[in-house]
């Protein structure tokens, strides 16, 4: 007897409430960040995206029986603030490239998946290693962009991350869902 099983997995924090899903043709907006807690405890942290990638896996207990594996990409507006008095599209801009790096990411995840995971087998074996690789790779880029781009204040680093997020996002194009 076969048992199929659906798990889904979030990274980053629990989504509740609106969700976004990442769409190449929609952009983020003000009236999205719609929490009022500022969890940075900064007086300089003008907003903060929460966001990250869920997946769904439907699976067999016959490790060679095929395996479908989602992975997507959400922002979650609930937990996204900003602060009314010091936002503008520069800002919303560097906001935007987080959500892009999540998207970036959860690429790297699906074509990681594609190119190693067929069976229920192999996602038994595999997956978990290739999620926790890619998982520490994203959140040490988020780490690095905020720190080199000093959360968008040097314009010169926030423009180059700005052409290498659109660089990488173009690179694996081939997985983005449609």
């Amino acid at each position: 007897m076969k048992w199929i099983f659906l798990f889904s997995i979030l990274i980053t924090s629990t989504l509740s409430g609106q969700k976004i899903k990442w769409q190449e043709d929609k952009k983020l907006d003000w009236s999205n960040f719609k929490s009022n807690v500022n969890r940075q405890r900064g007086n300089n942290v003008v907003a903060y995206t929460n966001c990250g990638w869920v997946y769904s896996v439907v699976k067999s207990t016959n490790p060679k029986s095929p395996v479908k594996i989602t992975i997507e990409t959400f922002f979650n507006e609930d937990k996204s603030w900003k602060d009314v008095k010091q936002i503008n599209d520069y800002v919303l801009n560097h906001e935007q490239k987080h959500f892009d790096i999540a998207e970036v990411f959860a690429r790297k995840l699906r074509k990681e998946v594609a190119e190693n995971i067929k069976t229920s087998g192999d996602y038994n074996k595999h997956f978990q290693g290739i999620y926790n690789r890619i998982l520490k790779e994203y959140t040490q880029f988020q780490m690095t962009y905020d720190k080199e781009t000093q959360h968008g204040i040097n314009k010169d680093k926030q423009a180059e991350y700005n052409t290498l997020i659109s660089e990488e996002l173009e690179s694996l194009k081939s997985y983005q869902i449609s």
